[in-house]
């Protein structure tokens, strides 16, 4: 009687862990997000601290607000846009710049690519 009801619950924690897609996925690879970063950001964007190029450093870059990065020269729409650039605003972002903040300089058309999203976002995350 014991071992059934240890073999249920062996089995519907089987089936509920299966059918919930794991952490580590939903959260993105870091290292799939670098080879993204690397096609598509660094004609821009620096990693390193303070190394603003065309746009500004991305480190640090994951709970900063928006205009934020010292010695470097935000359009007015991205100073006063007043976010906060955690994951859902900068999954958000990324697909479409200018529809989160209009009027932005920033030239990106965007990434349409949802896992390629969280992957570079895993990524930016790791920049601290």
């Amino acid at each position: 009687m014991m071992s059934e009801r240890i073999l249920r619950i062996a089995i519907t924690a089987l089936l509920f862990t299966s059918a919930v897609p794991s952490l580590s996925h939903a959260a993105g690879d870091a290292a799939a997000g670098q080879s993204v970063f690397k096609s598509s950001c660094t004609m821009c964007h620096s990693v390193q601290p303070g190394q603003n190029k065309i746009g500004p450093s991305l480190f640090g870059v994951v709970g900063r607000k928006t205009g934020s990065e010292p010695d470097y020269t935000y359009s007015p729409a991205n100073k006063s846009a007043n976010l906060i650039w955690d994951e859902a605003t900068l999954d958000k972002y990324l697909e479409s710049p200018r529809t989160v903040v209009p009027g932005t300089k920033m030239t990106y058309g965007g990434q349409k690519d949802a896992e390629k999203r969280a992957n570079l976002i895993a990524y930016l995350a790791t920049l601290k």
